[in-house]
């Protein structure tokens, strides 16, 4: 592909996601698409593919769209003459990384299981945890009550109907991605960035019981 169709979905995306405060704008995608890159030079894959995926992964994200039948994705390739085969291969790629709990699945191509990796890295880790209390703060959701349990085993649609604390978000899916990576690649690099969570989470506890 000709590097303006890359630039122009990032474009395209940064619209799409223009005065985001939830930790889903632009700079998210830039992340997603840059980590992507990374691990397929290492893991191999159809770049092309693997970047263009990646740019458009949040396009029609379920909780900012709703199920659209990945409407703004096909209406980007459309105005730039991507083939319709291109074109379903990125949409079964988007189509499949998404976290929904038990009823995650694991991508049947090389190509989502990097762009599903590399969305996934930067839900973990130090951005992971900026981001996390973003999204609680713009859902209004509390940081942390006591006493008040993660809810675990969750099947996709007790996850997306689920309005729990942002540290009880941690332990339904945040620390569970370290062991979901699907590439040695991103198994590796996502080790310190998981490491670094549970610190954040024991600092956290300490703090909010007063104990330094």
């Amino acid at each position: 592909m000709d590097e303006s169709v890359f630039s122009n979905a990032r474009d395209f995306v940064a619209g799409l996601f223009e005065g985001d405060s939830s930790g889903h704008d632009i700079w998210h995608t830039v992340r997603v698409h840059d980590l992507a890159v990374t691990i397929c030079r290492e893991e191999g894959g159809n770049i092309d593919i693997v970047r263009l995926a990646a740019l458009l992964h949040d396009a029609d994200d379920r909780k900012l769209f709703g199920d659209n039948g990945h409407a703004n994705a096909r209406r980007f390739m459309e105005s730039e003459g991507i083939p319709a085969e291109i074109q379903e291969r990125i949409v079964r790629v988007i189509s499949q990384i998404s976290f929904k709990g038990t009823d995650s699945v694991v991508p049947d191509t090389l190509e989502g299981r990097i762009v599903q990796d590399a969305d996934r890295m930067d839900a973990i880790g130090a951005i992971g945890v900026a981001r996390a209390f973003a999204y609680g703060g713009s859902r209004g959701r509390p940081m942390h009550i006591p006493g008040e349990g993660p809810k675990l085993g969750m099947d996709d649609e007790a996850y997306r109907s689920n309005e729990g604390t942002t540290v009880n978000h941690f332990h339904e899916k945040l620390l569970l991605l370290k062991d979901m990576m699907n590439t040695e690649t991103a198994r590796r690099m996502a080790q310190s960035r998981h490491d670094y969570m549970t610190g954040f989470l024991e600092e956290f506890a300490a703090e909010w019981d007063g104990l330094r």
